[in-house]
């Protein structure tokens, strides 16, 4: 599989992912989360904007453009462009389905969540995604996680599916900061810092997002570190489309 497109599409995966860019307004907030109640994204319909950087472990470096929209709980559309105005990957990630579409390559993924998991082994699903994207804690808290309070931040300790989450929520803003994530058979791991947010529309949403991934393919174990500055975030009300095809 093509290292690139590989490397580009799983941020999506395991969260999974302008020139006409608006400078952020950084979000602050004179309150405090006195108990643990994260902020989590809300809204109907969602356009936005991100610079990539995406760093190989052979030492190539890749920048481009993603253009993102979003359907609250239900699909998850997005290109990645290098640039001159070539459209590298399209996807579509719904309540039902992966799709990939490389479109510089043949490497092109359309599975249930059960075939994903039969062939990489990692147990996903599109609320994990969207979770992970809007730095929302990976699964909503119950009796079975491990929560505590450290300085400014509640600490929270998750496992499902073979999987264990570990976030940093912040209590001024109430989203997470810090996110690490290993299987319990270490096939891969996800490293995301979430440094600053903007606001939009008095909501928190990241701007600058910092993603180490390890994971096994065919060749081994790769790393991949990627960087993401989101330039635009506009929520709708209005229905959007969400054009796909293989």
């Amino acid at each position: 599989m093509n290292k690139l497109f590989f490397g580009a599409s799983f941020i999506f995966l395991l969260l999974i992912l302008g020139s006409c860019s608006k400078k952020a307004t950084v979000f602050s907030s004179s309150t405090k989360m006195d108990d643990f109640d994260p902020v989590m994204a809300e809204y109907n319909y969602l356009s936005a904007k991100a610079k990539i950087v995406i760093e190989e472990e052979s030492g190539k470096i890749t920048r481009g453009t993603v253009n993102f929209r979003a359907k609250k709980d239900s699909v998850l559309w997005f290109t990645v462009s290098p640039g001159m105005g070539v459209e590298a990957i399209r996807g579509l990630i719904t309540q039902e389905k992966i799709m990939i579409k490389d479109r510089i390559g043949t490497d092109d993924i359309n599975m249930t969540y059960a075939e994903f998991k039969t062939i990489f082994g990692l147990t996903l699903s599109f609320d994990l995604f969207q979770n992970i994207l809007w730095a929302n804690p990976p699964y909503a808290f119950d009796y079975q996680d491990r929560l505590a309070r450290v300085g400014s931040s509640f600490e929270l300790t998750q496992v499902r599916n073979e999987v264990r989450y570990f976030s940093k929520v912040d209590v001024t803003h109430g989203k997470v900061t810090e996110l690490v994530s290993n299987s319990i058979d270490d096939r891969g791991s996800l490293l995301a810092s979430f440094p600053t947010f903007q606001d939009v529309e008095s909501q928190p949403f990241p701007i600058d997002v910092l993603f180490k991934l390890a994971y096994q393919t065919d060749f081994g174990q790769q790393n991949t570190i990627i960087n993401l500055e989101w330039v635009s975030i506009s929520p709708y009300n209005d229905p959007m489309s969400f054009p796909f095809r293989f």
